[in-house]
């Protein structure tokens, strides 16, 4: 009997899938039925709860979207990205309801309280910037009376949306440089420290930002970087590190992220660019290390996962910094370095996992 496989998402703009995820969704689709496995794509309004029923959809034979009521099935992969709508409750109250199927992953906290939790293990907490949940600007200007970089980043935001950087001059006065909420580049400003919380009245400091210690991400040529890193666990239901791309930022971006005009390049290139062959090889392999060390330390609090994404600085002088995790990432980054087979490897992971999964749980 083939194996049913749920993936849940959201509608966004009226009851349309993200463009971003359609076509990862076709893809899992299809390979899964490579792999014998009957995917299905989903959302919790799409669920007929008093017959257990689901109104999904489907992929035919030529690519074509068509909807069919299936059985609820044994296996969830949950790619319910946050969004401030009622629709994400929904989400919330699907997994409450149906504790009994067997979930590839977990939600997660927000970024405060996922860094909360991952500084309770000795190995990971050596890699964290410092990081308060802001409560005032006694906050901030504690960190930038120590750091001559700060960031300011919004517990729940995604995407590099409305994180601000603040960098000390050496006359009493501080660069403010960002991206607001909706993504746009801020005009870089130079400010006093005091003037700082006004500018940026309108993002809610107070209700939903952390401060934190800044990691030097600068190239030669100003832009900034890090590294994307995505581990998951395979057929054996192991965690294994699937692949790693460097990402470089836009021009006047606080951020890599290539959603805002970010470019990405190999890993190992990129390290290579920046130390001797031997030195980027040691790093890449503290980079797994973490990868493997941040991974358990989160599923000790929030249960069995099957990926994770994690964005890794490397200050000039090559040490590691785990700047943020993501559950539910994207994987095009590897298309984008000409690195087809991690690509598809990534796609398949999650797949053969849930197969893992399946005979293993009972």
């Amino acid at each position: 009997m083939t194996t049913a496989l749920g993936i849940m998402a959201l509608y966004v703009r009226d009851r349309a899938y993200s463009r971003e995820e359609l076509p990862y969704f076709r893809k899992l689709i299809t390979e899964g039925r490579r792999l014998g496995l009957d995917v299905f794509l989903f959302t919790p309004e799409d669920v007929r709860h008093e017959e257990r029923r689901i109104h999904a959809s489907r992929l035919d034979p030529a690519g074509e979207w068509y909807r069919e009521s299936v059985p609820m099935p044994r296996l969830v992969f949950d790619r319910c990205r946050y969004q401030s709508h009622p629709r994400f409750r929904l989400m919330r109250q699907f997994r409450a309801r149906y504790p009994e199927i067997l979930y590839l992953n977990r939600p997660l906290a927000h970024k405060w309280g996922n860094h909360v939790r991952l500084s309770k293990d000795p190995h990971v907490r050596r890699h964290l910037p410092e990081t308060r949940h802001y409560q005032s600007r006694a906050d901030l200007d504690y960190f930038l009376k120590k750091y001559p970089v700060v960031y300011l980043k919004p517990r729940d935001g995604t995407g590099g949306r409305g994180i601000a950087s603040i960098r000390r001059r050496g006359d009493g006065l501080y660069l403010l440089q960002g991206r607001d909420p909706r993504l746009k580049i801020l005009r870089p400003a130079v400010l006093r420290a005091s003037s700082i919380p006004g500018r940026l009245k309108d993002w809610g400091l107070q209700k939903k930002y952390l401060v934190q210690q800044g990691i030097d991400l600068e190239l030669e040529d100003g832009r900034v970087h890090d590294y994307r890193l995505l581990i998951q666990k395979n057929g054996n239901g192991e965690w294994e590190v699937t692949g790693g791309a460097g990402r470089i930022g836009a021009k006047r971006s606080v951020t890599s992220n290539i959603h805002g005009g970010g470019r990405a390049v190999p890993c190992d290139q990129l390290l290579r660019s920046r130390f001797s062959a031997v030195k980027a090889s040691s790093i890449r392999a503290s980079m797994d290390r973490l990868c493997h060390s941040t991974v358990r330390q989160l599923e000790k609090h929030f249960g069995s996962m099957c990926e994770m994404a994690l964005d890794i600085a490397v200050d000039p002088e090559g040490k590691t910094w785990l700047l943020e995790v993501n559950p539910k990432p994207a994987r095009e980054v590897f298309r984008l370095i000409g690195e087809e087979e991690t690509y598809r490897r990534s796609i398949t992971r999650p797949l053969e996992y849930a197969l893992w999964l399946s005979r293993n749980r009972a």
